[in-house]
Parts: structure tokens; sequence; C-alpha cells
């Protein structure tokens, strides 16, 4: 048996006695654990069938799948009623792709290769819409701290916002994808499928059901265990969900890195940071009013600030076209800078 399907055993039954014995600390802990390679062979099993698909569609799939697990761990805890958690995992989850994937990427990249090179004008396009999303989240904020609004104010204000980011999504697919495909470079890839197409998909099935479940373990459990823990909800939301979540993210896109790939791990990154944005955030607001939970787009000054920081860095470092090793420490830096920051905040 290899080390990860061992590791993925091991860890789901183990969460799954624990939930069962009501152990909520150590279930959470083995359910987070379990989550990582989960989302890792979901990103092996999306990589597998985008290569069937052709690249630019499975770049696509990889980042769409890849945001799963944050989709669900955000649902479940919104029936919990863990709306701060779920606030802070989104934030943590565009900023843990837009720095510590897209570093990651980089620098492993770069390892291998002495530059990278990728599309500028895709780039520009990703960083373009990624910014927009950060208006989009950024305004309600400011709305929040400076008008004196109502709860159904606020309210009205991220169902609309949210409607509009799934509009602006929307929009961009039929731009990648139809009207000027020749934005995004050929995305050509000489990889062969490892895995047959049945195969990838039987897989894919399966983990997206593992998944499902040791996502219902983590959000049912993560009341007790941050009691027992000591840890702050902010830090485990920002930090700890979002880097179990993207796991599929970090497998697929550092392997496209060593291979010179970057244009496929770019697309990969800061496009799984924008489905984030337009897609993923949108739903869980509908969610939140519908089970009467409202989600609304109001973030801290901390959050807000570390958002617009990433998006200036990345679009810094991604706009020429071209990228380094050491252009991927930096990216590492400042995250590891956001971890410790947001590490002593108590909320």
């Amino acid at each position: 048996m290899k080390l990860r399907n061992l590791i993925i055993f091991l860890t789901f039954i183990g969460s799954s006695i624990a939930f069962v014995y009501h152990i909520d600390a150590v279930a959470f802990i083995l359910s987070t654990i379990a989550i990582i390679p989960l989302a890792g062979l979901l990103g092996k099993s999306t990589e597998e069938i985008s290569l069937y698909l052709g690249p630019r569609t499975g770049g696509m799939l990889n980042a769409t799948l890849g945001n799963a697990a944050e989709l669900i761990i955000g649902f479940l805890l919104i029936t919990k009623g863990e709306i701060s958690i779920v606030r802070a995992s989104l934030m943590g989850s565009i900023l843990s792709n837009l720095l510590l994937v897209l570093g990651a990427s980089f620098f492993f990249g770069g390892v291998n290769h002495k530059d990278l090179s990728f599309s500028a004008r895709a780039a520009s396009t990703h960083v373009a819409s990624m910014t927009l999303a950060v208006s989009g989240l950024i305004l309600p904020s400011v709305f929040s701290y400076t008008s004196g609004p109502t709860p159904s104010s606020i309210g009205d204000i991220s169902i609309g916002v949210g409607i509009v980011l799934i509009v602006i999504y929307a929009s961009g697919l039929f731009f990648s994808l139809v009207t000027h495909k020749d934005a995004f470079g050929e995305l050509e890839t000489s990889s062969t499928p490892n895995w047959s197409i049945k195969k990838s998909v039987i897989l894919l099935s399966l983990t997206g059901i593992l998944l499902g479940w040791e996502s219902y373990i983590l959000a049912s459990t993560i009341g007790n265990a941050i009691s027992r823990t000591g840890l702050s909800g902010f830090w485990i939301g920002l930090i700890i969900l979002p880097i179990a979540g993207n796991a599929a993210e970090h497998y697929s896109a550092i392997m496209l890195a060593r291979r010179n790939n970057a244009d496929l791990s770019l697309n990969i990154a800061i496009g799984s940071s924008t489905q984030v944005a337009l897609v993923v955030t949108p739903l869980l607001v509908f969610s939140g009013a519908l089970l009467g939970h409202p989600l609304n787009l109001v973030f801290s000054i901390f959050e807000l600030a570390a958002l617009v920081l990433a998006v200036i860095i990345v679009a810094l470092i991604t706009l020429d076209g071209q990228t380094d090793w050491f252009e991927g420490v930096q990216l590492l830096g400042v995250y590891i800078i956001l971890v410790i920051t947001s590490f002593f905040i108590t909320k």
C-alpha cells in the first residue's frame, strides 16, 4: 500500500472512530490531516481527466474541483452557525492560493528550471479578474465601517454583490473559452495520462465522497476543538482550513511548475483564488441567506489589508511573464508573515 493511501486509510478510520465516540479534538485533528491527502488525490484525478479534456479546460476543472473542499466545509460550517470561521476561511483560501500555492510553485519550478515563462497577457487577465473580485469583497466592508448600516442592508448588499461576482465569473469563462482563447496562450502539455478515464472518474467520485465525510466530521467538531486547543477560530479559519483544503491545488500547481508548465500552474493557483472570490463566496452567501445564517461580506481591516497587499505583490511579480525560485521565496515569505501575525489575533 502506498504511503498516501495508508495515510488516508488510517486517518479516515481514526477520525471516524473519534467522531463516533465524541472525542472532538482528536476527530478534528485527524479529519484535517485526512483532508490533505484526499484533496491531493482529488487533484491527481482531475489532472488525469484534464489530459483527456485538453489543458485549458483541464486547468479550469482542476481549479474548480480543487475548491470542492472549501465549498463543502463552508456549507457545513454555515449550518452549524460558525459564520466568522467561514468568512476567515474564504479570505484564507484566496490568500493561500495567491501566496502559498503560487509561491511554492514558483520555488520548486525554479529549482528545476532557471527561469519559468508564462503568458504575460494571461497573467494580466487573471490579475484584473482578481482585482475586480477584491473590490466586491472590500466595498461592503467599507460601507459597514463608514455608514452605520443595519443588518438587513448589509445582507442585501452582500447578496447583490454575490450576484454581480457570479456574473463576472460567467463572463470570464465566456471570454477565456470562446471569444479570446488566444489571450491565454496555447497551454500545451506533452504529458500523457497514467490512468484510464474510467479509473480517473471512479477515483474522483470515491474521493469526493470521502472528502465530504471528513469535511462533515471537521465541521461538526471544530467548535469543541477550538475550546480544547486554545487556538482562535479566526486563525484556524484563515490558515489551517485553507492549507488542508488547497492540497489539490498545491499538488497540481507544483507538479506542473516542476515540468516547466508555468502557464497551467499559474492558471490553477490564481484561477483558484479567483474562483473562491467569484464563485465559492457568492454561493456560500446565498446558502447562508437560505439557511437563516447570513454570511455578510464584512471582513476585518487586517484581512482586507492582507488581501490588497497579496494582489499587488502577485501583480508585480507576474505581469512580466517570467519568474524564478527567488520570487517564489518572496511570496512564501509574505505568507509566513501572514501566518505569524494572524496567530496573535484572538477573536
